[in-house]
């Protein structure tokens, strides 16, 4: 959640915000009068107790008809401040739940706009020219039939559309994957985290899936459990309530998870094989950091990301992600896009995002520096999307014959392996 006191001395600000999302402008308003109400009423409350307490004073010194008609009026007293009480409650809850609908304030760079508005900031690698080497490009899923790495009929036959097995050397190629993306976070300083799967209502709430992403989310009504769609989830839950020391700041870790995703929204997108998956696994990382180097530390998080993506040897694209297209959490986002040839397009492949103190405040996570405590900042950053980054090594690294070539970054982790053979023609 933001801060009610920028709120208060720059509305201006945060309205601006709010229609650059395309959200509702009037809840700015709303929010302001209900934290006004809830100030006021806060300051009646206190001046009917500390007149209840002077009262008490008064009774225990008085006595026959002067105490009877003190009596009588601590009474009526004591019932003020009991609906006070009530009352300041109430506001409280008000402004709560009107301040959890409201978005992180966008950071004034980010360009204005929908899903198209987005600005690329750089361009890396060549993309192949299938038609100069002499063979039309196979897509990820006829790829994965032939070399027996992708199974999605009986993933369907199992457990429904957009579900799929990876056999044979596709199983392989994700743990390769894993442990390479694994490898250079540890390299990078992160701490490795295997992270639960399912989280309690206020982890999920805390980092903002509960609001305009809830209809993504997978509930477990019995349990009041809640499956994850990143391990950003706990691992930004995993210091609630708690307040960190500054000097062992920056704090990252790298979680590995399952993810489960309904892609509410999403019928008729992208169909075909695993690129838009319910279930997949994905190396995420997540930095804890004082607020004033959260800019620093998601540039540095895109490097990483970089990084990853040119040791895949992918041709990929960065963009900045225009307003409207924000998750509720981020101040700023950026994007690695990978080239997919048989869609002639690029497509996200991994993704990093500032918070600011938008999580923090919401999960109650402080920094002690001295004597002084405030709200710290969080950021989050794809490394490995596993199904999307096999869609993309397929694709961009096959060959005439149906074979893949194997990034040299991967084939430590594949036995030496230099490329993925046919098992079927």
């Amino acid at each position: 959640m933001i801060d009610l006191r920028l709120l208060r001395e720059d509305p201006d600000r945060v309205r601006a915000s709010q229609r650059a999302r395309g959200e509702d402008v009037a809840l700015v308003d709303a929010l302001l009068s209900a934290d006004e109400r809830r100030r006021s009423l806060g300051v009646r409350f206190d001046e009917l107790r500390n007149e209840q307490k002077g009262l008490g004073k008064l009774i225990g010194k008085a006595s026959g008809d002067e105490k009877a008609e003190l009596l009588k009026k601590a009474g009526q007293l004591a019932a003020d401040v009991k609906a006070a009480d009530a009352e300041r409650d109430a506001a409280d809850a008000e402004t709560q739940e009107l301040l959890q609908k409201l978005g992180n304030l966008v950071h004034p760079d980010v360009p204005v706009g929908g899903e198209e508005d987005f600005v690329t900031l750089e361009t890396h690698g060549t993309i192949r020219d299938f038609g100069a080497e002499g063979f039309e490009p196979r897509d990820h899923l006829e790829l994965g039939q032939i070399l027996g790495a992708i199974d999605v009929e009986r993933g369907a036959k199992v457990s429904g559309s957009r579900f799929y097995f990876l056999t044979g050397v596709g199983a392989l190629l994700e743990l390769a994957l894993v442990n390479a993306a694994m490898a250079q976070a540890t390299a990078a300083g992160f701490t490795p985290m295997l992270t639960p799967a399912l989280v309690r209502p206020q982890s999920m709430a805390g980092t903002g899936f509960l609001g305009q992403a809830a209809q993504d989310v997978y509930h477990l009504a019995s349990d009041d459990l809640y499956l994850v769609g990143t391990s950003e989830v706990p691992l930004a839950a995993y210091h609630m309530d708690e307040i960190l020391d500054s000097g062992k700041l920056p704090l990252r870790y790298a979680g590995f998870s399952p993810c489960f995703r309904r892609e509410a929204g999403s019928h008729g997108k992208d169909t075909r094989g695993i690129f838009r998956v319910h279930q997949f696994d994905k190396v995420e990382m997540f930095s804890y950091v004082a607020p004033e180097d959260s800019q620093a530390e998601h540039q540095r998080l895109l490097e990483w990301e970089k990084q990853w993506l040119t040791s895949l040897e992918l041709p990929f694209r960065v963009i900045d992600v225009a307003s409207g297209d924000l998750g509720a959490s981020a101040s700023r986002k950026f994007d690695c896009e990978a080239w997919i040839p048989t869609q002639g397009k690029y497509r996200e492949l991994t993704s990093t995002s500032d918070c600011t103190e938008f999580q923090s405040r919401r999960l109650s996570i402080r920094m002690r520096e001295d004597k002084k405590v405030r709200p710290l900042a969080t950021l989050n950053g794809t490394l490995c999307a596993v199904p999307r980054t096999i869609v993309a090594i397929l694709e961009n690294h096959q060959q005439a014959d149906g074979s893949v070539r194997v990034p040299d970054v991967l084939r430590p982790y594949l036995g030496g392996r230099e490329v993925l053979e046919p098992v079927a023609k």
